[in-house]
C-alpha cells in the first residue's frame, strides 16, 4: 500500500536526542512536519537542519511542530545539535521502520553503485494526524520555506 495525501499518518514513535522518547500522537492538535535526512553532519542534512532551525520560531507561531528523521543514534543526534545549535528533536529510526513505514528508505546509486538509503522527503500532518503534503527527492534549498507556506496554507 502506497503512502499518500489523505492516509493517516503511519505512527511515529522513536528515541531522540537527550534521551527522550517522542510519540507522534502525542501532537494530536498540533501540525507537524517530519523531515527524513540521510545523515547527520553531512553538507546538505546540515544546511536543511540549520534552515528549519532558522524558521523555527515562524513554524511554532503555526502551531507546528518541526521532527528530523534519520538512522543515526540519539548519541550522533546529540552531538549534531550542539555542533549546529539546533532546537528542535531529531529521532533515531536505527532499525529504519518508521522510513519503511514512510516509504523513504530507497534503492539508491551513486556513480553506479546501487545502495539502499534515505530519500530525502518531508510530511506535513494536520492536526487530526492526517498527511497533509508530502515532498519526495527533496532539494534543500528553499525548502523550509515551501514547507512554511503549505501551513500557511492549511
Amino acid at each position: 500500500m502506497s503512502l499518500d495525501i489523505g492516509n493517516t499518518a503511519p505512527n511515529v514513535e522513536l528515541p531522540g536526542d537527550a534521551g527522550q522518547f517522542y510519540r507522534l500522537s502525542d501532537y494530536h492538535g498540533k501540525k507537524v512536519v517530519l523531515y527524513f535526512y540521510p545523515k547527520d553532519d553531512t553538507s546538505g542534512c546540515t544546511a536543511q537542519a540549520c534552515d528549519f532551525r532558522d524558521r523555527l520560531r515562524d513554524f511554532n507561531i503555526l502551531n507546528a511542530v518541526v521532527f528530523g528523521i534519520s538512522r543515526d543514534n540519539p548519541k550522533s543526534h546529540d552531538k549534531f545539535k550542539g555542533k549546529y545549535g539546533l532546537t528542535f528533536p531529531l529521532l533515531s529510526d536505527e532499525d529504519g521502520a518508521v522510513c519503511a513505514a514512510y516509504e523513504t528508505w530507497v534503492e539508491k546509486s551513486m556513480y553506479g553503485k546501487k545502495y539502499f538509503g534515505i530519500e530525502r522527503s518531508t510530511f506535513l500532518i494536520d492536526e487530526e494526524g492526517i498527511i497533509r503534503r508530502i515532498w519526495r527527492k527533496v532539494k534543500v534549498d528553499g525548502h523550509a520555506q515551501e514547507v512554511f507556506k503549505a501551513i500557511q496554507e492549511l
